[in-house]
């Protein structure tokens, strides 16, 4: 009899470790006895269940069959066996691996019939006289307790095993609701340019690139980040995280001031560029509310939260308006406009005056390139003493980023398994690239 009292203190123990509910701990116990059983008294090929009960303290063990006939499986001679590769199995599995004939065209291919997996259901009838095809029937075992060295090594890893996925899908689930959000993290280690983020119970993956060019990240570090996917494949890190996406400011704004949690403030549109300058447009639905004002807060105390959270970043925030020639203008602040001309072809043609030209197009068109953003519009910044003479810098269009979260991550995993590629030595590669031109 196994020692009950260790035995739920040591599952307690795991669930509030861990994060996984009691059941499934349980389950993964039964799941490795049930793998040792069957490495140490079984035949291979067989299905060995195990059940323990938690109140006694007792296990039991079963050998699970399925139930099939003609039509669900196949049945070969002997000679055909031994010509045949094995039927392959996996720890805990309930299907035998199906081995697909030549030239099968897509074809389903039925299971060969292994006496220690399946029942003729004429077989079965005699036993269970309600057995219906594809169910499944149990035949008790010897209860055993005492397992070698293998039988117990074998167990030890299908628990760790299914530990791990209990532990991942546990982690997914509370995370999969945050995809779009802001999460706070603690810098935990640096590899290959890529930052990883220590969120409590899981670990989260900064690429290079989604980092903020001259932000500088110390171990220990505690800052917010957006959550830009979730994967589940275990090869990945699960937890992508961004410093450099727009939507950290949308996020970091609603956090900051509460007319835009509540929807009384909207922000239109946000153009970034990471570690420089941010312009924001903001609109509000009631009239009494003046939307910059809110966001800047008394002081300029909000924005300027918003701003020491993404490295002292400039922020410029604008009110958003209907009128394209009225939002242009506004959106070049803080210079001051003469005047703007819209075409139907969303362009507009800036007028300035001398004195506030390099303001309008900014340091490296820095300026008009966020606002082209902002807007939506190809903008010309023209001089108004000039208005036929285009300025350097001067024209931007709207050149939002189109990538998707998971196209990032794809190139990303591209970038990093691209040096392995190609390992011919460099005769070959000379060789066959001498032939390519040929």
């Amino acid at each position: 009899m196994l020692d009950l009292k260790n035995l739920r203190r040591a599952i307690e123990q795991l669930s509030e470790e861990k994060g996984i509910a009691a059941e499934k701990i349980l389950e993964a116990i039964e799941t490795s006895i049930a793998a040792a059983y069957k490495k140490e008294y079984e035949k291979k090929g067989e299905i060995i269940k195990a059940k323990l009960d938690p109140r006694k303290g007792e296990l039991k063990f079963w050998q699970i069959k399925t139930i099939v006939d003609d039509t669900t499986v196949r049945v070969i001679k002997e000679a055909e066996k031994q010509n045949s590769a094995p039927e392959g199995e996996t720890p805990g599995s309930t299907e035998p691996v199906e081995q697909k004939p030549e030239n099968s065209d897509d074809e389903p291919v039925l299971p060969i019939y292994n006496p220690a997996r399946h029942i003729f259901l004429e077989e079965a009838k005699k036993i269970k006289k309600d057995a219906v095809i594809g169910n499944e029937l149990e035949f008790p075992l010897e209860t055993k307790e005492d397992f070698g060295r293998i039988a117990a090594q074998t167990a030890k890893q299908v628990i760790l095993q299914k530990l791990r996925e209990a532990e991942r899908e546990s982690v997914f689930k509370e995370f999969k609701d945050s995809e779009g959000e802001i999460v706070s993290g603690v810098v935990q280690r640096f590899e290959r340019g890529n930052v990883y983020i220590d969120l409590g119970r899981a670990v989260g993956v900064m690429f290079h690139n989604e980092s903020v060019p001259g932000e500088h990240y110390k171990t220990g570090d505690r800052m917010k980040f957006f959550v830009l996917a979730i994967q589940e494949e275990s090869r990945l890190p699960g937890i992508i995280l961004s410093r450099s996406h727009s939507k950290l400011i949308n996020k970091l704004f609603t956090l900051e001031v509460p007319e835009i949690a509540d929807g009384t403030v909207e922000i239109k549109s946000v153009a970034r560029e990471p570690g420089s300058r941010t312009k924001i447009a903001v609109s509000s639905k009631i009239e009494s509310i003046d939307p910059v004002g809110a966001c800047v807060g008394q002081r300029g105390t909000r924005v300027m939260a918003v701003s020491n959270e993404i490295g002292q970043e400039k922020i410029d925030i604008i009110e958003w308006s209907e009128d394209p020639a009225k939002f242009v203008e506004k959106s070049l602040s803080p210079a001051k406009i003469k005047s703007v001309e819209i075409n139907e072809r969303r362009e507009a043609k800036v007028f300035v005056e001398d004195d506030q030209l390099s303001l309008a197009i900014g340091k490296g068109g820095q300026n008009v390139r966020l606002a082209a953003r902002l807007t939506g519009w190809k903008i010309d910044v023209r001089s108004e003493s000039r208005p036929d003479e285009a300025q350097a810098g001067g024209v931007a269009i709207a050149s939002e980023e189109k990538r998707s979260p998971a196209d990032k991550i794809e190139k990303e995993t591209e970038n990093e398994i691209a040096p392995e590629i190609d390992v011919r030595d460099g005769e070959e590669k000379e060789n066959t690239e001498n032939k390519e031109k040929e």
